[in-house]
């Protein structure tokens, strides 16, 4: 069973070839926000929200928790990275026990298409893996969010099943530091 508690939090930024990963600050608040109110950002999550209500209810330093990371590139945040407690519609259900962490991955869309989510994403399962060895973590996606369904894969995560819910057909898969990849 993984225990979030376990991860040392927050740890020394991650540097990669091109990017930090860091703990958010005061800062990155206005990203953030920019981020939920994307239209672009949220096409495969349910729509943007409005941003009059995310100026009211995001906290002066968003994404305090165990697990979310602030994707910088040359001082200026791009995206955020969680891995975060997995949570399924229904306990007892196949998806709980394939892990009990799930990745999770924005970035603004001026981000896209150069190959940052996945050096932020592996970076942060690196980390992860080096936190907490042999854990698994898990990811959904719409298959329809082809992009999304590449990243996974380029990442090392298996495919486990595809299923209806919010309206589309979502991807699930899991990772494992355990597991080759190819």
């Amino acid at each position: 069973m993984t225990d979030h508690r376990a991860l040392a939090w927050p740890p020394a930024p991650i540097k990669t070839e091109r990017l930090v990963l860091r703990e958010s600050e005061a800062r990155d608040r206005e990203a953030v926000i920019e981020l939920s109110a994307s239209p672009e950002v949220n096409t495969y999550l349910g729509g943007p929200r409005p941003r009059a209500e995310l100026e009211r209810t995001v906290p002066e330093v968003p994404g305090q928790f165990r697990g979310w990371f602030v994707a910088e590139l040359d001082g200026v945040m791009i995206g955020t990275v969680q891995l975060k407690p997995h949570a399924p519609e229904r306990p007892n259900n196949r998806r709980l026990e394939a892990g009990e962490t799930e990745l999770g991955y924005l970035f603004l869309p001026e981000a896209w298409g150069h190959g940052y989510a996945i050096e932020a994403c592996a970076a942060a399962l690196d980390w992860f893996a080096g936190a907490l060895p042999g854990e698994p973590v898990v990811l959904y996606t719409q298959t329809a969010n082809a992009r999304s369904v590449r990243l996974a894969a380029k990442l090392g995560f298996t495919e486990l099943e595809r299923f209806e819910a919010w309206g589309a057909e979502q991807w699930f898969g899991a990772w494992s530091s355990l597991t080759p990849s190819g």
